[in-house]
């Protein structure tokens, strides 16, 4: 995949099973697993996990944070309530690329009800293996951050 990374890990019930899997591939390629739950299949509610992974991402606990739930909306919307955090919902490995090349997103949001096992797998190791770009992408993310002021 990449360097050993540090992953915060969350999931609701929808997303608990692929949450599992991926967690197994993860950890046999040598990254740190922070796992915030859930960790069965009775009913939860996602902001809670959402908030916990985002939590140690923007606290530097973590290096990425990766979210699942049935769709993966409800996870990402929970997620990108935190400012330090850019948290992606992606389908292909084409959006997971882009979403690091020029977003410099820190956590990916999959769900497990749209997405296939196989599917996710290829998804995480692109993400986890693409860099940002840098360059004009920083403008638009200072931007989005309100770091900077708009040019009219």
């Amino acid at each position: 995949m990449t360097r050993s990374l540090i992953l915060a890990l969350g999931a609701d019930h929808g997303g608990v099973a692929l949450k599992q899997r991926l967690a197994v591939l993860l950890a046999e390629a040598g990254h740190q697993l922070l796992d915030y739950g859930t960790n069965g299949p009775e009913s939860v509610d996602y902001p809670d996990f959402a908030h916990a992974v985002c939590d140690a991402v923007a606290e530097r606990r973590a290096d990425f944070g990766l979210l699942v739930c049935g769709t993966g909306i409800g996870m990402s919307i929970a997620a990108n309530r935190n400012p330090a955090i850019r948290c992606a919902l992606v389908h292909d490995v084409t959006t997971a690329r882009l979403t690091r090349q020029h977003n410099d997103a820190n956590v990916l949001a999959l769900g497990a009800r749209i997405t296939g096992e196989e599917v996710a797998v290829d998804i995480v190791k692109t993400f986890l293996a693409t860099k940002f770009e840098g360059g004009r992408h920083e403008r638009r993310l200072a931007k989005i951050n309100k770091t900077t002021e708009p040019t009219p």
